[in-house]
Parts: C-alpha cells; structure tokens; sequence
C-alpha cells in the first residue's frame, strides 16, 4: 500500500473548466438561469465534495435550489457507510421517476461512496433508467465534461473506474457555510477494517500537499471563516505518502501558524496513529480545539481483533489518560459498533466499562450493518436483531446519563463560543459552539452570528447547552 500520490495535471483541470464555460454559454441562452439540486448524504468528506460540485455547477452558470421540481440537474452525493443510508437514497432516487415524467430533460445524476460499489452501479443501470449519470469519487474532477456529453449527445454515464484514487487540485468551490469551512487534507484509507466499506470505494491515502492546504486555510481566515475542520478518514496518517514526509503533528503546527483568530478542529483520529505528538502539539497549539473525536469501536478486545482495529483497549485507555493529563477539559467523543458478528452479550458489556471508564462527552452509535464486499459481511452473525437492539438501547441509555451530568457541569459557566447560525427556536434563536464543539441553544440578536461571544450558560440537557450573551 505504500505508493507515490498521483496528481491530476492542470492541464486537465483547464480542460474542465474549459467544459464549464462552454456550459455557461449554454446557460446564459436559456430564458431564466437553470438551477441545480445537490443532495448530500453522510460524512463531512461528502459535504466537502459536493461544495466542490457546487462550485463547478456554478462555474456552468447554474443557480441553486433545494427543490427537486425546479432543478435541471439533481446530484445525489451518497453515503454507503450503513444498509439505511443506501435504502434511503434509493428511495429517493425511485421517487425521482415522477419528476423526471414531468421534466424529461432534467439530469440525474448519482455519486459518491455509494455508486462506487459495482453492485448498487449495476442495480441503478438496469432498475433506474431515469438516473443519467453515475460516478465515484476517483472521477469527481471530470463532472464538467460528464454534463458537457449529457447536455450535447444525451446517452446514460456510468464511470466507477477501480482504482487507488488521486489529487486534483484546482477544482472550484461554493461553501455552504459562511462561519464553518471543511479542508480536506487526505482522501482514501489503508486501514481495512474488517465491517467497512471506505477503502474500498473511496481507495488509498493519499496526502494533498502541505503548500496547498494552507494556502486554502489563508483564503479561508481572509474570508472571514471562524472553525476550520481538517478531513480525511485517518488524518493521523497524513503526509507518509508525500515526496517530503510531513506527520499530522507537523502540518497541524502549521495550520495553527497561519495569522488570523479561528478555530482548528480535526477528523477522524484512529487510536493506532493517534501519538503522543500530537497530543502535545494540540495542547500546545492554541487555535487547536480541545476536542477529540476517537472511535474505539467496541471495547472487547476479541472484537477488535476481528474488527482489524489494530489496537486494544488498554492502547486505547493508555493514550486517554495521556490526552488528559496535558488537556483536562478535552470533549472526547467516540463511535461505538453494537452487534458486529459473533460479539457476545458480556463481550458488548466491556464496552459499557469503556463508557464508564472514559466518560465520553457524546458517541455516535450503531447497530452494525453488513456491507457487501467486506470481510464481516462473510462471518457468521448468531446474535438475533433483538437482543442487539435491546444491548444498543443498555449502550444509549449509559451515554445519555453521561451526556446529561457532563452537560449539567457547565450551567453557570462564561464561555467564549462561535455563533455559527440561527436555530430556529423563538426561544433561542441563535446556535453556537463552545471551543469543545457542544451546541449552545443562545438569546441574542442575528448580527452576532460568525463572531466569537462570551457565553453565561444557563440550562442544558443531554443533547445541547442554552445560554445567554453575557
């Protein structure tokens, strides 16, 4: 696995872009300015690769809609990381039939995690017929000239070349957000965890340049964004792939550099790579939130073993109280699998002495889901649905009491918190977050949204804190 990134050229970029301007003139011949629908399901990445869509749709001259019945192109940006996420995207793309009847020349287009897999390509290909599109990750760079073909020669697309992926960088970008900005540092995985899907469909690590990701970070501080979150499914293996080998420790000491007042927030961690570097370089690092989201999956060592985690729990209790001793207040938060195949009902019990142990701030939990094409989907699962579901709700019924206490402790607090939005509650009409990532439900007038605020808790409960501008 250990191999040279390969680089998309500029030249080849151009080309796109060059697509783009061609689609722009066909768009500005058009009546009214066409608009374009992207739908994203799933992880942070996804959102990162559909603003990038967005922003080569808007290099094409498209506006934007959240209604599918107005769209001339509709992007459905998948997630295949659980059996729901494909369900529910498949739902969705069976209701489109309808409105493609009634918009014959609107673009549908399916992409993602999920139209990687061959078997979902195949299902789309033959029980679909109105998706005109389907393309994977690896192949994103190309969507100008995908359109181009579909706008000039009509046809159907499918493009989910297996491969170990590349950088393309140069691709233009339209942020949802005005406050929070995703940077994506890596893309791919090398771990192979035996339940999921990642490697397979998103392919191997592959680090983007130091130069680059800080040129985005200054583009980004110069625009105004406040909370920077640095992506990529390890991002602890960053850069052992690059021409001059740079460590995640390393790059996030450079990204703290940059001038400017944000925050630098990161995801996802793996234990194995998660070291004592960088442990100390985040508490030394002031614009490094005190926040770190650390799955251990389960807590049986055996389990874990099958999982090909690649750590034990020891490890794992081992690096916490070593994150805890030079960062105190960290907010840890973890992902927790329940029911992987052959864990037993005291096996899924060590997880719970994990939760006990650690204390996280929240988990995001699951009851585990076959994918088609990994090892678990092969092994024996004697466990019934029953019994998982009835461990799954002994697990959230746990963490939510930690949540609830752990929450309770900062009633009373002065915080210092970025107002990132409105909430839509009359009651407390703003949103913030607190330096560790909990949402504050806050009173306040909207002009302060994309500031830094001091905050006086006042109430909380187990999902999020209320507050008021003190």
């Amino acid at each position: 696995m250990e191999r040279t990134t390969t680089t998309i050229p500029q030249a080849d970029i151009d080309r796109q872009l060059s697509f783009c301007r061609e689609i722009a003139a066909l768009s500005a011949a058009r009546p009214e300015q066409p608009l374009a629908f992207v739908d994203t399901y799933g992880c942070q990445q996804n959102e990162a690769d559909s603003e990038r869509i967005r922003g080569y749709l808007s290099q094409m001259g498209y506006g934007f809609t959240d209604q599918e019945e107005e769209a001339q192109i509709i992007v459905l940006n998948t997630c295949a990381i659980r059996e729901h996420a494909e369900q529910r995207v498949l739902g969705n793309l069976g209701a489109l039939v309808h409105v493609k009847r009634r918009h014959p020349d609107q673009i549908i287009c399916v992409c993602g995690c999920m139209a990687q897999e061959q078997h979902v390509a195949d299902k789309i290909r033959q029980s679909f017929r109105h998706v005109d599109l389907v393309f994977g990750p690896h192949v994103l760079w190309k969507f100008p000239e995908f359109i181009h073909t579909l706008l000039t020669s009509r046809g159907r697309i499918f493009q989910i070349p297996d491969e170990a992926g590349s950088i393309a960088e140069g691709i233009p970008v339209v942020r949802q957000d005005k406050v929070k900005a995703w940077v994506s540092i890596m893309y791919g995985c090398n771990n192979f965890c035996s339940y999921c899907i990642v490697p397979y469909v998103r392919g191997r690590e592959r680090s983007r340049k130091p130069e680059d990701i800080l040129n985005e970070v200054r583009e980004l501080v110069a625009e105004g964004y406040k909370d920077i979150t640095l992506l990529g499914q390890n991002v602890n293996s960053y850069g052992k792939d690059l021409e001059e080998p740079m460590d995640f420790a390393g790059l996030l000491e450079q990204v703290n550099a940059v001038p400017g007042d944000f925050l630098i927030r990161f995801m996802t961690s793996h234990p194995k790579d998660a070291t004592q570097k960088l442990f100390e370089t985040m508490a030394r690092c002031e614009k490094v939130a005190p926040v770190l989201h650390l799955p251990f999956q389960a807590g049986n060592d055996r389990v874990l073993k099958v999982m090909n985690r690649k750590h034990t729990i020891e490890q794992y209790l081992d690096k916490i109280r070593a994150l805890r001793a030079l960062i105190p207040d960290i907010v840890l938060t973890s992902d927790v699998i329940v029911g992987f195949p052959g864990e037993t009902t005291p096996e899924f019990e060590d997880t719970l002495k994990v939760l006990e142990e650690v204390r996280f701030d929240a988990l995001f939990t699951f009851i585990y889901s076959p994918r088609v094409g990994t090892p678990a989907a092969k092994m024996d699962d004697p466990m019934s649905r029953e019994e998982k579901l009835q461990n799954f709700n002994r697990l959230v019924a746990l963490q939510d009491s930690i949540s609830e206490e752990k929450h309770a402790a900062y009633i009373g607090k002065t915080m210092r918190c970025l107002v990132d939005g409105e909430s839509g509650d009359s009651r407390y009409p703003l949103s913030a977050r607190t330096p560790g990532n909990r949402l504050v439900r806050l009173t306040g007038d909207p002009a302060v949204i994309g500031q830094f605020v001091q905050v006086k808790i006042t109430d909380a409960n187990k999902w999020s804190l209320f507050g008021e501008m003190a």
